[in-house]
């Protein structure tokens, strides 16, 4: 049976496929704040704090899995993602009225940083196992963390309410079949053999001629960089806007029911996102990828500047489409300019654009829409960072080996 399991590239595919479903719960934090708000008679900044401090810390781990699964193997990550996870979300559901702050180190610190080493492994194995297919590949098992929102939050959502078992139980449901998914997918998230990659690089001419960085050229190179600025300046047009869609809506004349639905659609479309931007990576190549998405994003700010009634979802979803595309796109351009061997170091490094978009958007569209109502800015500092993304994806030039 193991001979089969390393010889059989589907497996860790699927295996990321279905946990990564379930690790992008830690971001369906929204949907616990409300209940969590109300046990601990927290305000409403003290519980948003709480995921605040859970996306840097997810990137940190995804960047230290990075490492680890360079050093230790993906079975290593792997298992200490999963305990950190599901450690985290029990010792969340026993939390005293009196200490809510501890949620910062539990929800956001344990299961955030548990969650970014399984992140890391999942898209960095299947890679590794599709080396001609890698945008594809991490495309997939993106597009798996991006539908773990739509798939689980009508589930929490049910367990939370009314005839529900509270937040704390659902903590308690979440990590034991969190725990059994691992026992059921965990033993096919495995890396192929060094002799594996080897004969299947050789026919692959990009594969073959590429450089191969290590962590410490990487951050030497010029492209590192160019790389950073060409993400940090495609996300903002939805991060900035992301808090205030469903308010947007409204000024916008959508219905109620209309505006909640549009806030919904954005998991579809960023899970659409993540998968097409990966696959068509494969065909053309991660920088321009980024150029059409660049496209994508300055049209629809443009038009939703003053747009009205249902093309506003439209524009919204498109928005948050090329947001997905960047999250799909981002484990490619790691491999097309700094090679396969340090895949998941490398990966990490260039995830720290997630870090700094997550930190800086949000709270800089919060500054510039007093009220939740979009002002000028909110439209002119995306439009304005795109340009710049366009001419820095340019100025990036090919992947072609390069002597540091």
């Amino acid at each position: 049976m193991e001979n089969v399991r390393k010889e059989n590239k589907y497996l860790p595919l699927i295996g990321g496929v279905i946990i990564q479903i379930f690790v992008g719960i830690i971001y369906i934090w929204s949907i616990f704040q409300e209940p969590v708000m109300e046990y601990f008679s927290w305000s409403h900044a003290e519980a948003a704090l709480t995921f605040s401090i859970m996306l840097p810390v997810n990137v940190l781990g995804v960047m230290t899995g990075g490492v680890l699964n360079d050093k230790k193997g993906a079975r290593f990550v792997l298992i200490l993602g999963s305990i950190l996870m599901s450690a985290g979300l029990v010792l969340s559901s026993v939390i005293p009225r009196g200490l809510p702050w501890l949620l910062y180190i539990f929800y956001a610190g344990m299961s955030g940083f548990g969650g970014g080493l399984i992140y890391n492994t999942t898209v960095s194995c299947a890679q590794k196992w599709w080396l001609h297919k890698k945008g594809l590949a991490g495309g997939i098992i993106v597009c798996a963390y991006g539908m773990s929102t739509v798939i689980f939050t009508p589930l929490v959502n049910m367990l939370l309410g009314e005839n529900g078992v509270g937040f704390k139980n659902t903590f308690r449901i979440l990590a034991v079949v969190f725990l059994v998914i691992i026992l059921l997918a965990g033993p096919f998230i495995v890396n192929p053999s060094e002799e594996y990659m080897r004969q299947f690089a050789q026919p692959d001419k990009t594969v073959r001629e590429q450089g191969q960085f290590t962590p410490v050229e990487v951050l030497k190179s010029p492209q590192y960089y160019m790389i950073l600025v060409c993400l940090l300046s495609l996300t903002p047009a939805y991060l900035m806007l992301n808090p205030m869609i469903k308010s947007f809506g409204r000024l916008r004349g959508l219905s109620e029911e209309a505006a909640v639905a549009s806030v919904m659609i954005t998991g579809i479309a960023s899970a659409a996102g993540r998968l097409t931007a990966a696959w068509l990576s494969d065909k053309i190549g991660g920088r321009r990828v980024l150029r059409i998405l660049y496209v994508i994003t300055i049209i629809c700010i443009l038009s939703i500047w003053h747009i009205e009634g249902w093309l506003f979802i439209v524009l919204i979803a498109l928005i948050t489409y090329a947001y997905g595309g960047c999250a799909g796109v981002t484990p490619v351009l790691s491999t097309e300019y700094f090679g396969t061997r340090y895949m998941s170091t490398n990966f990490g490094l260039v995830m720290v654009s997630v870090m700094i978009s997550g930190a800086l958007y949000p709270a800089l569209g919060s500054r510039v829409s007093a009220g939740g109502v979009p002002s000028s800015a909110t439209f002119i500092i995306p439009i304005c960072l795109c340009v710049i993304g366009l001419l820095s994806a340019k100025l990036l030039g090919g992947h072609e080996k390069m002597d540091l």
